[in-house]
């Protein structure tokens, strides 16, 4: 079969001319479509797929296009095993099963759920956290029969959807309704991972809320919000024409393009009532709301100037929800403790409660969908063939000039 291997020697490729980094990194990423055995079921209750459609995450780009400088010491860099074939936003169809594999049947249509925890690995009992349904705090992902990894795409067995065929246990898969379609479908994923954030964190009935980054994640917890917070103003920071586009269409209060961080600071203040601190003149540093205004931001991107920024227009005890994958830096986080505010990390997805109801947060989605209360419409902007992956990135790292958001990968062609 076809595969994307990261992990393997360049593919050739010659780089437009661009004074864009990222252009260059992806004429150097170990990365190449090669020919490699066909998957095939990696436990006796596993499954093989055949991919429709697959998101790129922002993961994967990040990864492929050699984005993480300054994240050379990873803590979880011992949660991952090379070569690998990532995707892990899959919509698909299921081919074959193995001799123990119950509860699909051969051509459905599914979406993944990539989480490799107990379950997939045949650890049993489970650890506590799939007890609970956390499937992405799993105390198992270096356990068992298949190799290393924390989700399909991260472990060298459990090879991804870029590609014509994978691996899949039959608890990484739920039934698709004929009614959502393939685009929508693989927005299953992002949208879990926001559900998760804002679930596990909500806001305060009436409140004042930021979501930073207008991409898969940011859209969709626009999306959340206005679906299951209805009463609640929701602020967006975009930096892309596309994207504050798509972020006022999906029911944003207010976009605010990326600007300077004073800017920013000055105009989220204005919009949300803080009252404006400012630091001594010789010190030249981002002035602080206190009081604040806004009671919880949920940061999708998580660079150093986003978080800085997200502590000084919080209210006092507020809550900074850190979703976005970056590489590490410094950050001036004096609000931090004197607001006494909360900053925790939000991990992809497991078993979400949602207005009463328990099940996965792909599940929740799904129903969101059919029941007309979710329509991410716009949201995937380009797809192209698997031949053409290249082209693919490309289009992620010129999204000024593309207008990218979501990209999609046909492994078919």
């Amino acid at each position: 079969m076809k595969a994307l291997v990261f992990g393997t020697r360049p593919q050739a490729w010659t780089a437009p001319v661009s004074d864009n980094p990222l252009v260059h990194n992806l004429a150097a990423s170990p990365c190449a479509l090669l020919d490699v055995p066909d998957a095939v079921p990696l436990r006796p209750d596993w499954y093989v797929i055949r991919p429709i459609l697959t998101g790129i995450c922002g993961s994967d780009s990040k990864q492929i296009l050699l984005d993480f400088e300054g994240d050379q010491d990873s803590a979880m860099s011992g949660l991952c095993s090379f070569p690998q074939v990532l995707g892990h936003e899959v919509v698909a169809e299921v081919v074959a099963a193995g001799p123990q594999a119950k509860g699909f049947e051969l051509g459905q249509r599914v979406v993944l759920n990539p989480w490799l925890s107990c379950g997939p690995r045949g650890i049993s009992p489970p650890c506590p956290a799939c007890g609970m349904g956390d499937y992405s705090l799993c105390w198992s992902f270096t356990a068992g029969e298949i190799s290393t990894g924390i989700h399909t795409g991260t472990s060298s067995d459990a090879t991804g959807g870029y590609a014509e065929l994978m691996p899949a246990h039959s608890s990484m898969l739920f039934a698709v309704p004929d009614a959502v379609d393939d685009a929508h479908t693989i927005l299953a994923d992002p949208f879990a991972v926001s559900l998760h954030s804002i679930t596990r964190h909500p806001p305060p009935p009436g409140g004042r809320v930021l979501v930073w980054g207008a991409g898969a994640l940011g859209s969709a917890a626009v999306a959340i919000l206005r679906a299951l917070y209805p009463e609640v103003e929701v602020a967006v920071v975009a930096r892309f024409d596309a994207q504050a586009a798509l972020a006022h269409q999906l029911g944003a209060a207010v976009v605010f393009r990326l600007g300077s961080q004073l800017d920013l600071v000055e105009q989220l203040a204005q919009w949300s009532g803080g009252v404006l601190v400012p630091t001594m003149d010789a010190l030249g540093g981002l002035p602080m709301c206190h009081p604040g205004g806004i009671d919880v931001v949920y940061d999708t991107i998580a660079k150093p100037e986003t978080l800085e920024v997200a502590v000084r227009v919080l209210k006092a005890r507020g809550t900074l929800v850190k979703s976005g994958v970056h590489a590490p830096g410094r950050w001036e986080w004096s609000p931090l403790y004197f607001k006494e505010i909360s900053l925790v990390g939000s991990n992809a997805f497991g078993i979400e409660e949602v207005e009463g109801v328990r099940q996965h947060g792909l599940e929740h989605y799904l129903d969101l969908v059919v029941g007309g209360r979710v329509d991410l419409s716009g949201l995937v902007t380009h797809t192209f063939g698997l031949t053409d992956w290249r082209t693919a990135f490309f289009t992620i790292a010129d999204q000024e000039h593309t207008g990218a958001i979501k990209v999609a990968i046909d492994p078919s062609c």
